[in-house]
């Protein structure tokens, strides 16, 4: 930004300067003037929204990691900075660098380059006059991918095996069968499957089939952000009636509970809002609206069968108790376990780094 570059160019916030062009980060979106840049910008939250799953499956691996009250707080903490780093501050260093008009990415929505070169971050490179950067970025990339498909297999599978457990799925018997390390195999079969609709961006036609689950995992996303917060509201207020300090707990939250309360509300208005653009004038379309509102009716009616069929009652805050039986057993696991020591120095720095 103050010239550290090969072109030398002292650019600073030049893309966001209203006295030159493009003069602004909001780009205007099926309006103009402020209404239009508002809707670019709730565009934008939607994008992000399907893009920030995944921090909450850290909680999922409770079960399978060692010695989970020292591991997974360390974990959660790490979540923030990654986070802010790479999302946040990711999307602004992206702004600051190429401004929204910038030729390379607009053709990018219509005639991508290959590999990784509709990328923003190798526009920027090129832009910046930095070459082979965007032979790095396609490796970061393929890594990346590899790393996301990899922890979401593993989330859905062990959440299928979870529901076998329990009942809860049709063949749950079978799913319930696992390998003799613990793998529950039928369900990581199922999983794998579903990455069969990769091969739908082929094609055009298919590509947009896609899309529409795209739309429908962002809607369940943030409902199941709402499902998070409402049932940590839940346990707030039971711990507290309890007297249950949250300063003894293995890990807790800043700002709670109102951190809770202003991701529910927000998830919420999410949850509405995914698919927006079907109700302006003349951008009606019939599969857009199901696969964005659909689970939006097909969760609440999942809850209220369940509760029915199983005849189960919402439990009072005075009724909730805390699985004294499972601490105890965690408790007992704690107090006996003992961690091996790294067998030399590049193990230890690798139990540090990760």
């Amino acid at each position: 930004m103050v010239g550290g570059n090969p072109q030398h160019d002292v650019f600073g916030f030049r893309n966001w300067d209203p006295s030159k062009v493009p003069g602004t980060p909001f780009v205007e979106y099926f309006k103009t003037g402020s209404t239009g840049r508002f809707m670019g910008f709730i565009a934008c939250v939607i994008q992000a929204a399907f893009t920030v799953c995944g921090p909450e499956y850290l909680s999922m691996t409770a079960g399978e990691v060692t010695n989970p009250r020292a591991t997974l707080p360390r974990a959660f903490r790490t979540a923030y900075l990654r986070l802010a780093t790479f999302f946040v501050g990711g999307a602004i260093c992206m702004g600051i660098l190429v401004p929204y008009n910038d030729p390379a990415l607009v053709n990018s929505l219509n005639d991508p380059a290959p590999g990784a070169g509709s990328s923003i971050y190798v526009i920027a490179m090129k832009n910046m006059g930095i070459n082979g950067l965007s032979h790095v970025v396609n490796v970061l990339i393929m890594l990346s991918v590899f790393s996301a498909g990899n922890s979401y297999m593993y989330c859905a599978s062990r959440s299928l095996f979870g529901l076998a457990l329990e009942g809860k799925v049709p063949g749950y018997k079978l799913l319930r069968r696992c390998t003799k390390d613990g793998v529950p195999i039928y369900c990581v079969g199922i999983t794998l499957l579903f990455g069969l609709l990769a091969f739908m961006q082929v094609s055009s036609g298919s590509a947009k089939v896609l899309g529409w689950f795209v739309d429908l995992v962002t809607a369940s996303t943030t409902l199941n952000y709402a499902y998070i917060c409402l049932t940590y509201i839940r346990f707030y207020q039971a711990i507290g009636y309890r007297g249950i300090g949250r300063d003894t707990l293995p890990f807790k939250g800043p700002l709670q509970p109102f951190c809770a309360y202003y991701a529910l509300f927000f998830n919420a208005i999410m949850t509405f809002i995914v698919g927006y653009t079907v109700f302006l004038p003349g951008n009606w379309d019939t599969p857009t609206f199901v696969f964005s509102y659909f689970i939006i009716i097909f969760s609440p009616v999942c809850f209220i069968w369940y509760k029915i069929a199983n005849k189960t009652k919402f439990k009072r805050i005075h009724e909730i108790t805390f699985f004294d039986e499972e601490r105890k057993n965690i408790d007992e696991y704690e107090s006996s376990y003992v961690e091996k020591p790294a067998r030399n120095i590049v193990e230890k720095c690798w139990r540090r780094l990760f």
